[in-house]
């Protein structure tokens, strides 16, 4: 409940001192610090041999894109309408497209799943957050009608793919390459990087609650209030059939369909804030509500879940 703590306490702190400042001026090297502090440590252990394991396991990577790709927004959608809110809509469907995350591997090991086919979806799912923004790019030009509102192409997220290939995915894999030729170094982050990811959490999230358009949530607040707990209600129904969707597709006795199961049951979180924030003028800032209720909600249901597996998925 440590991450939930310091979540909480980013977002308080760097919505105060928005508040009480001119508030941070977005800038993309946001994205190259998560790619670095993140991303980058969790690649380390990423094997290029790794890869084989594509045709040795494809029903099982081929389930898994067909769960995460097409049930999940699917999901996302319906629930997403029914709040009648734009943003809230956006930001339940780019979760829903972003696999895995940050602590996706330690719950990974401690099911006793298979960790090379963990760490080569989470290889995958990376290279694959180009396909979740211009997924997110046709939510917006096709769902805007029904929500009645306007989604402007030339700003919408299509145009950041490029950028975010790049600083999210590119550099940090190259960086782990080259770090792991670095011995003393590589095992000096691993030996930090619990505490090295806190600290980027709390950073990132602060800067980003620190930004000038989050302090448009004050509007929400005062005039659209019930916005957030229907933002509450519909991620806690989102995860709910997810978990029991992923309980029921996946074969729990496989080591790899496990591995597949945590990949699709936890979502990467704060690259979907950091894609949010850049993507308010689109959305609305109301997009920012799902993503920050799936903090407290994800973290717990981990907890649980790998509680109540003890090793064992049956």
């Amino acid at each position: 409940m440590g991450l939930i703590i310091i979540v909480i306490l980013g977002a308080v702190l760097g919505y105060i001192y928005g508040y009480n400042t001119n508030g941070f001026i977005f800038s993309s090297k946001i994205c190259l610090f998560a790619g670095i502090t993140l991303i980058m440590p969790s690649l380390f252990k990423f094997e290029l041999s790794h890869i084989k394991l594509v045709w040795e396991h494809k029903p099982v990577l081929f389930k898994g894109m067909a769960v995460n790709f097409i049930l999940l927004p699917l999901i996302a959608v319906a629930i997403g309408f029914t709040t009648k809110d734009f943003g809230i809509a956006a930001g339940l469907f780019m979760l829903a497209t972003l696999s895995g995350g940050g602590m996706v591997m330690h719950w990974i090991k401690k099911s006793k799943a298979d960790t090379s086919f963990g760490f080569l979806l989470l290889f995958i799912n990376l290279l694959l957050v180009t396909l979740s923004l211009y997924m997110l790019d046709i939510f917006g030009t096709y769902a805007s009608s029904y929500f009645e509102m306007e989604y402007d192409n030339s700003t919408g997220i299509g145009r950041f793919a490029d950028n975010v290939l790049i600083l999210l995915i590119i550099i940090p894999f190259i960086a782990s390459r080259i770090v792991r030729f670095i011995k003393p170094l590589m095992a000096l982050i691993l030996h930090f990087q619990k505490y090295i990811s806190q600290i980027s959490i709390f950073g990132i999230i602060f800067y980003l609650f620190g930004l000038q358009n989050t302090q448009l949530l004050e509007e929400v607040w005062d005039f659209d209030i019930e916005l957030f707990p229907i933002a509450f209600i519909a991620i806690v129904v989102f995860y709910t059939l997810i978990f029991f969707l992923a309980k029921f597709i996946y074969n729990h006795e496989s080591p790899q369909e496990r591995a597949a199961f945590w990949h699709t049951v936890t979502r990467y979180l704060t690259l979907a804030l950091v894609i949010a924030t850049f993507t308010l003028g689109s959305f609305g800032v109301s997009m920012l509500l799902p993503i920050m209720f799936a903090y407290v909600v994800q973290i717990p249901l981990a907890v649980y879940i790998s509680r109540k597996v003890d090793g064992d998925m049956v």
